[in-house]
């Protein structure tokens, strides 16, 4: 529920709260009002009946009128009232009913009895009407219930119009002007989830209100400055890497150039005095050490990375691990554009996790067939590596791993995104997307 509409149930019921304290304040009023109507019509015809006692003993009123309601019912202005007379022996007896020839008002029957069960309508004043100390009969007033429970329904209904046209105008206005006070605030949810998808260039823009004014300029502010970190993280992880791949060129040259001459030096010196069963064994431990430092040598810089370029050495590696494929996986390798215009940091990160896929293909798969590709295009550069092995789920999240975790960093640090996804019917493919000119985007931004 939005908060217009909120705000709008809550309205409502108040509203009716207040209907139904209105309701029950005015029926004990009008409860209370035909009460006193009662006391003062006993009053004022009980003092009218004593008048004609007083008057027939002067002469001056005749026995057989009385009791007279004629004065009464001609200057009363109070309906639904019955009026009874009787004598002490019970010789006379005479009613009265006022305001009986009004029009009759229905109402439900279940409002009558809870109106009867709630407020006594049915409570009778007696008053003796006396002379002298004497007492000539006794004044019954009663009130006609059917016409005090009609103008009771009669009201409640007036109020639940006022009632029900209050909720709809006072509804409509909170709808309409909660609904414009708070279009700031759909803006607002709207660029927080253009940031989150990671558009952090994305401003939201000036408000008329203070309040949200103020908080679109803190979220801009909190956008710029993450900004900022993501593109200064960038910048460093870029030269991080670029240090770490010159440390490992330079690591990878002197063990070439020295390890790897002295190894080639013994082994050529142990091939003359072969003869000698040690010189055998020192040209066999230096021709398996001469192979473990190329192996070494591969992993911290291929020598064809550099001078053949990325095409040449992604297909050597392809063709290293399917001569070295102990179940006799099938590996595939396509390449689309040219790869040689390629920035520096893109070539190594692309190598770095087609070397990384691999390796686990091998070591953890058990794939039958393994497919690598490699897209160039006018604006990034996309690997792709595709198994058929056990995989049925993703690795979780938090994968202590830091093969493809590192990876991520990488790719992420260019301003690229790696992914994972289960193959069909099983398998894994990873996917590696990188802009051909990641700097020039964070140069953009100031840095």
């Amino acid at each position: 529920m939005n908060l217009s509409l909120h705000l709008l149930y809550r309205i409502t019921v108040v509203v009716l709260l207040c209907f139904l304290t209105s309701s029950a304040y005015m029926l004990y009023h009008g409860n209370r009002q035909a009460w006193q109507a009662s006391l003062a019509t006993a009053d004022s015809l009980g003092g009218q009946l004593d008048s004609q006692l007083v008057r027939i003993h002067a002469g001056s009123f005749a026995t057989k009128q009385f009791p007279d309601f004629g004065l009464w019912q001609k200057t009363s202005n109070v309906s639904g009232l019955c009026v009874h007379y009787v004598s002490v022996d019970g010789a006379t007896s005479r009613r009265l009913c006022n305001g009986t020839n009004l029009p009759a008002l229905n109402w439900p029957d279940g409002f009558g009895k809870l109106y009867r069960s709630l407020l006594k309508s049915d409570l009778q004043l007696s008053r003796p009407i006396s002379f002298k100390g004497r007492t000539y009969g006794f004044l019954t007033i009663t009130p006609n219930d059917n016409t005090e429970i009609g103008q009771a329904w009669e009201t409640l209904c007036h109020l639940l119009g006022v009632s029900v046209l209050t909720i709809i105008a006072v509804g409509l206005l909170v709808y309409f002007s909660i609904n414009r006070a708070l279009q700031p605030a759909q803006l607002i949810v709207a660029g927080l989830a253009h940031m989150a998808k990671g558009d952090l260039a994305y401003r939201l823009p000036t408000f008329e209100l203070p309040e949200w004014q103020h908080t679109a300029e803190a979220i801009n502010q909190l956008a710029a400055c993450q900004q900022r970190l993501l593109a200064e993280r960038q910048i460093l992880a870029v030269r991080l890497i670029a240090v770490q791949e010159e440390e490992r060129r330079h690591l990878a040259r002197e063990l070439h150039d020295e390890l790897g001459q002295c190894l080639a030096d013994i082994s050529t010196i142990a091939a003359s005095i072969s003869f000698v069963e040690e010189a055998q064994q020192i040209s066999h431990i230096s021709q398996q050490k001469m192979g473990n430092i190329r192996e070494l040598l591969g992993r911290l810089r291929p020598a064809d990375l550099d001078e053949l370029g990325l095409a040449a050495s992604l297909k050597n590696l392809v063709a290293d691990w399917q001569s070295r494929s102990v179940n006799y996986a099938q590996y595939q390798i396509k390449l689309e554009g040219d790869c040689s215009t390629l920035p520096e940091p893109i070539i190594v990160t692309l190598f770095r996790a087609a070397q990384e896929c691999l390796g686990n293909i091998a070591k953890h798969s058990a794939a039958g067939n393994v497919k690598l590709s490699l897209v160039v295009n006018a604006t990034a550069a996309i690997l792709t590596v595709e198994d058929d092995g056990i995989a049925t789920e993703l690795p979780f999240a938090d994968n202590s791993g830091i093969g493809l975790l590192g990876i991520r960093e990488r790719v992420n640090s260019l301003q690229g995104h790696l992914t994972l996804a289960i193959a069909q019917p099983h398998g894994l493919v990873v996917t590696a997307w990188l802009p051909r000119y990641p700097m020039a985007r964070v140069q953009r931004h100031g840095l």
